[in-house]
């Protein structure tokens, strides 16, 4: 027998034969899609086939494979499954490589396909985990972006001039799709770039003229709703960031309860007004350059350059608009300057990375608008937590890779990173001691 993509597959199990039970209290659905795996430290790569997936039908299920089982199959993981559980907070979700096997060799879908209900996504171009695993333990820095605007017009970047228009019209076109609702076929959170320059060690953004350009309009703020913004680096996006971005909009929601938001009388004049009832709370964020982040955490961060990490921010539910190239310090005249004017609010989260030579949310505490997000349970899941249990557990993943015949980096380069984090502490703790003195 053939699947979809032509290969051989066995035949669909007997009854009672199955590992479990089938479902025989809902009817087959074309539209509804069901979509299962690791996500052991997402991209924007599973969230692109999500994209894809939640296009083929208009109910989307998705499975998560737990820690055991993972080990049995593939190897260890990176995250517990409690902290792989955010990419159902995605807008979208998709569907998996035709090309997954077992430890047996056996395709893992192989009864899927003969049952004919088997449908294939396409990977998404540039991003792995892989990829992303090499670039911590390798320390290498030619992912990063220095103008997205650059990137995105073709002239910055490798090749010659026609390569890099292609790949500049095919990133933007994905930014696009990217920013669409939960269908993945609406528009859905609008997209700008800062392109006035932002000093990297101030950083403040600069004099110049220039302000937030656009790059996908979406769903602008609707009557009644508060503006807020968060910034960060978002690298390497997590439960952390995902959490933190949850309880923002809770406390929003909560706002709007005491000004009667949910009250019967406000939902139906919104639905007559508006034709659509939505939330209080509008979230835009601001997403770093990677030169800022370096700047302050040095050795290769960021990990995921900022269209990457734009791209991650992008598809979260509880973002209504991202801002690329934000700058470090949200200051009164940037925060004034933006599509909707000054917010109501700027929240920020518990972080082990903060400088300590300067408050970058000073101005926002003295325009009383700061609000904090406190303590949670996956406060810890940030890009240096997830680089530092790769290196922990670095034999038992090349291992897992070396299965996929991956070359393992060897100690070497493991010895070099280690010694670029030493080195990122050391230019720390001396600009502390300089802002002291």
């Amino acid at each position: 027998m053939e699947g979809m993509d032509g290969s051989a597959v066995s035949a669909v199990p007997a009854p009672g034969r199955w590992p479990v039970d089938p479902q025989e209290d809902a009817p087959v659905s074309k539209d509804r899609i069901w979509v299962d795996g690791c996500f052991d430290f997402s991209h924007h790569g599973h969230a692109g086939a999500m994209l894809q997936a939640r296009r083929l039908g208009s109910e989307l299920l998705v499975g998560i494979h737990s820690d055991e089982e993972i080990m049995d199959n593939k190897g260890p993981t990176v995250m517990t499954l409690e902290e792989r559980g955010f990419p159902q907070l995605m807008r979208a979700a998709g569907l998996h490589d035709p090309s997954r096997t077992l430890p047996t060799g056996q395709d893992c879908y192989r009864h899927v396909k003969a049952a004919g209900r088997f449908r294939v996504v396409k990977r998404t171009p540039g991003i792995s985990t892989t990829d992303l695993v090499g670039r911590m333990l390798l320390c290498t820095k030619v992912h990063f972006i220095k103008s997205l605007m650059d990137v995105l017009a073709g002239d910055e970047g490798s090749g010659n001039d026609d390569e890099r228009r292609r790949r500049g019209q095919e990133m933007r076109q994905r930014i696009e799709e990217y920013a669409s609702d939960e269908t993945g076929l609406k528009p859905g959170p609008e997209v700008w770039t800062w392109n006035t320059p932002v000093d990297a060690g101030t950083g403040k953004s600069g004099e110049a003229k220039g302000g937030a350009v656009s790059l996908v309009e979406g769903k602008a703020p609707r009557p009644g709703q508060s503006v807020v913004y968060v910034d960060g680096g978002f690298d390497l996006f997590s439960s952390g960031h995902i959490e933190f971005l949850r309880l923002v909009v809770k406390d929003g929601e909560n706002s709007g309860r005491q000004r009667g938001w949910y009250e019967e009388d406000a939902r139906r004049e919104r639905l007559a007004q508006h034709g659509e009832d939505y939330g209080p709370i509008y979230v835009v964020a601001g997403v770093h350059d990677d030169e800022v982040i370096n700047y302050w955490k040095g050795v290769n961060y960021p990990i995921m350059n900022i269209f990457e990490r734009g791209l991650c921010v992008l598809q979260c539910r509880y973002i209504h608009s991202v801002v690329f190239s934000a700058p470090f310090i949200p200051t009164r005249a940037y925060l004034s300057s933006l599509p909707y004017g000054l917010p109501t609010a700027v929240y920020h989260g518990p972080t082990s990375f903060m400088p300590s030579t300067s408050d970058p949310y000073l101005e926002t505490k003295t325009m009383g608008i700061f609000r904090e997000i406190g303590e949670h349970p996956f406060q810890d899941v940030n890009a240096s937590q997830i680089v530092r249990r790769i290196m922990k557990s670095r034999e038992m993943y090349e291992e897992r890779q070396r299965i996929k015949g991956i070359k393992g980096v060897g100690e070497d380069a493991v010895k070099r990173r280690e010694e670029m984090e030493r080195d990122a502490d050391r230019v720390s703790a001396a600009r502390e001691a300089s802002s002291r003195s």
